[in-house]
């Protein structure tokens, strides 16, 4: 299985050649009931097969087919200063249409994405996006408005997300800082819009979820975008689906890379990744770090069952945002999402559920790190190299064990060696206790109701 590598985005590119784009998706009834405005759109059954199939059958639902010229005269013919991001699919600009764009339609401000003719995606991946979020609509879905299919031009145009990427907003060098009670509504609302694609009558996995993929509206509302590598997943007796490897480093499962067996556990260790990242404010992999901190996962995860270690990686920049009990399950969950064994995962499900009940619970003065002293918002330069550790921390850490927080029981870790080698990988297939595996031992010790996902979470 070969693995290649964009000099921009670093995916895992062995694009799939074979079979075809993705048909429409009739969605799971207990999760479009959650949220009512959950919907597949009222669009033709008929799936354009290829990008000449599209052109023949132009308009896809509620989706508009633009010409050139029209998304020229919206992004004032792709000027440099409207340019939002670049990414391995291509350039992406800002634009509005409106009556001198299209007459009837109303102002929009939007998001074109264009495909570069040279990068590793082509029109396997862009027909794809058109089909699934063409058929898809859920509050954590980013919006598709329309496409272009012109000649050799392959055009995106999806709804304007005024607060960009998650990642521009985690990772600025200097910036306002992101407050804990905003990283937790993103990490929610990026967690649902997993679950509505899982839940599918035939599940859709992501397949390249981080932080670059995640955009943010004016409100800081979480919207997955890029659907480019997205794939159907098992269906009846099928335990997985085979396919070439593709992602991302840093954020892709380890059993996927090794076997390109791809399950929606696969999403939730992506996830996983993610809600790491905002926990302790470094990306998946960062080459300036010391060698052994590189990986995040594979640095961090062991930190993060250790009350005392944990609190030394957590992100300086939100001290006194978050108590310490809401701190350790969150590490918690990161830690359970980013298990070696794909069934010691949750699932997207049960994830939400656990990331509500965190909404749901109010803080308490005594549970507090530090008083906040009112905005959660500061300026902040982000350092190179180690974590600012100035803080005394010996004061933390007694009004811990005073509040009778104490250490999540688990076998002894070595201090030299706090990461994973990548020799280590097969360990994966080791079985470590999970979710599914906690609510069968309450029903085996006799338990007339199995408890709820939130009272066995509490319980790791």
């Amino acid at each position: 299985m070969g693995v290649c590598m964009s000099k921009d985005s670093q995916l895992l590119q062995c694009p799939e050649v074979t079979g075809a784009p993705p048909p429409p998706h009739k969605v799971d009834k207990a999760i479009v009931a959650s949220t009512a405005s959950s919907t597949v759109s009222s669009a033709p059954p008929l799936v354009p097969r290829d990008v000449e199939d599209l052109r023949q059958n132009a308009g896809n639902g509620d989706v508009h087919n633009f010409s050139y010229n029209e998304l020229r005269l919206a992004t004032r013919n792709f000027r440099h200063d409207q340019i939002l991001g670049e990414g391995g699919f291509g350039t992406v600009y800002k634009g509005v249409i409106d009556e001198k764009v299209r007459p009837g339609f109303r102002s929009t401000e939007v998001a074109v994405k264009e495909l570069n003719q040279e990068g590793f995606q082509g029109d396997r991946e862009w027909l794809a996006e058109v089909n699934y979020l063409g058929h898809l609509s859920h509050p954590n879905l980013v919006k598709l408005i329309g496409y272009c299919c012109e000649d050799k031009h392959r055009l995106l145009v999806y709804e304007y997300m005024a607060c960009g990427s998650l990642e521009k907003q985690l990772f600025r060098r200097v910036c306002l800082t992101m407050p804990w009670s905003t990283r937790m509504k993103i990490a929610l609302g990026a967690a649902k819009g997993l679950a509505f694609l899982h839940g599918a009558e035939r599940p859709i996995i992501y397949r390249d979820f981080k932080t670059s993929n995640i955009l943010l509206d004016v409100d800081y509302n979480a919207k997955l975008s890029d659907f480019g590598l997205a794939k159907d997943g098992p269906m009846g007796d099928q335990t997985h689906v085979s396919t070439r490897v593709m992602g991302t480093y840093g954020y892709a499962a380890p059993e996927y890379v090794m076997t390109g067996h791809l399950t929606a556990r696969s999403d939730v260790y992506g996830f996983g990744v993610v809600l790491l990242e905002m926990l302790i404010g470094r990306k998946a992999m960062d080459k300036s770090r010391p060698s052994h901190e590189h990986n995040l996962v594979e640095w961090a995860r062991p930190l993060l069952i250790h009350n005392k270690k944990l609190l030394k990686i957590l992100d300086p920049r939100m001290e006194g945002q978050y108590s310490i009990k809401t701190a350790q399950k969150v590490a918690n969950l990161a830690y359970q999402c980013l298990s070696q064994n794909p069934k010691g995962r949750p699932n997207m499900s049960q994830v939400v559920e656990i990331l509500v009940a965190f909404q749901e619970q109010p803080e308490t003065s005594e549970d507090m790190l530090f008083q906040s002293g009112g905005s959660c918002v500061t300026l902040y330069e982000v350092r190179e190299g180690k974590v600012d550790d100035s803080i005394d921390r010996k004061k933390i850490l007694s009004k811990s064990e005073s509040d009778g927080v104490t250490k999540t029981p688990g076998r002894k870790r070595s201090e030299a060696g706090n990461g994973r080698s990548k020799s280590d990988l097969p360990v994966m297939y080791s079985r470590s206790p999970g979710f599914d595996d906690m609510q069968r031992q309450s029903t085996r010790d006799g338990m007339e109701k199995p408890p709820s996902l939130v009272d066995v979470y509490n319980k790791l």
